[in-house]
């Protein structure tokens, strides 16, 4: 059976995971370290992990496997859950997949050398969430749950 898995610290796509959970009659899991107010839906969640660094990280990855979605922007989360087989997302919608993942690693790695390399540079923070990412992330949210439940049988 699907579940939708969300690393909900610093996620801005809750509600519109819950509502696409929703409409698939998929169970959603909110997991984060604490701070978030739990949904009454049914279908819902809410998981609060122990403080500590990755824990919601390990609980995520410790369950998810195929047939399952998991919404995350931690790129380790995202290669450990594909290589567990399940079906991986961004907040902007864009996939991680066994095609792109070992890049996605090695650029991170990349970015954090180079931050260290140079700790007084230009901080960058990258660029705001948009409504087009929100779209996206509906778009691709809503494909990714029927391929999984496609997997799931």
């Amino acid at each position: 059976m699907t579940a939708l898995f969300i690393d909900a610290d610093a996620c801005p796509v809750k509600a519109e995971a819950e509502k696409v959970a929703t409409r698939h009659r998929v169970k959603m899991y909110v997991v984060s370290s604490g701070g978030l107010r739990p949904s009454p839906n049914p279908l819902v969640e809410t998981v609060i992990v122990a403080q500590g660094a990755d824990e919601a990280d390990k609980w995520i990855a410790d369950r998810a496997g195929p047939g399952d979605v998991v919404v995350t922007g931690d790129i380790p989360l995202a290669a450990k859950c594909i290589e567990a087989g399940a079906r991986v997302l961004r907040h902007n919608g864009e996939a991680f997949t066994r095609a792109n993942i070992g890049q996605q690693l090695a650029m991170r790695d990349l970015m954090a050398d180079l931050r260290a390399a140079n700790p007084l540079g230009a901080g960058g923070g990258g660029r705001g969430f948009t409504k087009a990412d929100r779209s996206r992330f509906l778009e691709a949210l809503e494909r990714e749950l029927r391929a999984a439940a496609r997997q799931a049988r």
